[in-house]
């Protein structure tokens, strides 16, 4: 088993978990490992690699996920992230999207077990970094345990130690991406079985898990918990999780505090030509049930867009929330 440390996740959310964003969660935990979004080999070996590679340093641990079907491609891309020092490559076999789909990747494949299986082996053989997979626990009518222990055992021949495991099916026709992350019943026990019958595998549970209470019932069954939106839309959350989960003495002071230590980023950043809005559209949560989060949010969603939006449009955001609520 590899050392990373898996007990919490923030799972992998296209257009949410850029870097900035990834920076600003590692400001409120320590510990918890945080994953790209979804970049496609295609992406990676067509285009300019830094664009989609590039991290900053603190983000660590950090787990680049990548979409794609062609062991050759993802192999390459593996070699990639060892190059650009990640911690972790997941390979995408839980999306449900159409667009997924006619490209070959994400939860279609959990119908092709021996294909996925060549991904697995060409990309442990390309790179030393720990080859992890994300899937749900079935797909369409192929979803009866047995079939899924048959996908796990193929992959896990195959080299990969390490399964995070959406507790819910996806439907490929008929359903949104949205609708396949709500109306398919989450079913917590077929994951908890799966590390019964798999000891000697690590697997995280990932699927409607909103509080840290909830992760750490789920821990008394898996290995690690992955949580998605709610660490996106309420992120303060994340700030017990090193104490809570990781059983660290580390914890942010406070939101105000979080905020002060965003602003060097912001200001190197704008300087460089960033807009403002690509980094304050991942903090709109933080005051998340506070007095003042309203004005907050309204101040930065009205202001961060516009031409010479800095340091101090966040800063004016930040005096409309009490003194008084900064913890």
């Amino acid at each position: 088993m590899n050392r990373i440390d898996r007990r919490l996740c923030v799972a992998p959310m296209l257009d949410w978990t850029d870097r900035y964003c990834r920076y600003f969660h590692r400001l409120l935990t320590r510990h918890t490992l945080l994953y790209t979004e979804m970049v496609t080999t295609g992406a990676l070996l067509h285009n300019d690699p830094a664009r989609f590679l590039d991290f900053f340093a603190q983000e660590h641990p950090l787990a680049l996920q990548l979409g794609g079907s062609n062991p050759d491609e993802l192999a390459a891309c593996c070699k990639l992230a060892q190059e650009w020092q990640y911690d972790e490559v997941n390979l995408n076999l839980g999306c449900p999207s159409d667009r997924v789909q006619s490209g070959m990747f994400g939860a279609c494949l959990m119908a092709r077990p021996e294909l996925v299986a060549d991904c697995i082996a060409a990309m442990v053989e390309s790179c030393t970094l720990p080859i992890t997979v994300k899937h749900r626990i079935g797909i369409d009518e192929l979803d009866s345990y047995d079939l899924l222990t048959t996908f796990v055992d193929k992959l896990s021949a195959a080299g990969c130690q390490t399964f995070i495991v959406h507790a819910r099916k996806a439907w490929l026709q008929g359903l949104s991406p949205k609708e396949n992350r709500e109306v398919p019943p989450l079913r917590y026990e077929t994951v908890y079985r799966l590390k019964q019958d798999f000891p000697h595998l690590e697997i995280i549970l990932n699927g409607g898990i909103v509080s840290l209470d909830q992760a750490l019932t789920h821990l008394q069954h898996v290995h690690g918990v992955m949580i998605g939106r709610e660490a996106y839309q309420n992120p303060w959350l994340l700030s017990q999780a090193d104490q809570r989960i990781f059983g660290s003495d580390w914890q942010p002071v406070s939101r105000h505090r979080i905020i002060e230590q965003l602003l060097p980023l912001v200001e190197r950043e704008c300087s460089r030509g960033i807009p403002l809005k690509r980094i304050t559209r991942h903090i709109l949560g933080l005051f998340h049930g506070q007095p003042g989060a309203k004005k907050w949010r309204r101040h930065l969603s009205e202001n961060a867009h516009k031409p010479g939006a800095g340091a101090e449009t966040l800063q004016a955001a930040l005096a409309l929330v009490p003194i008084a609520n900064f913890h």
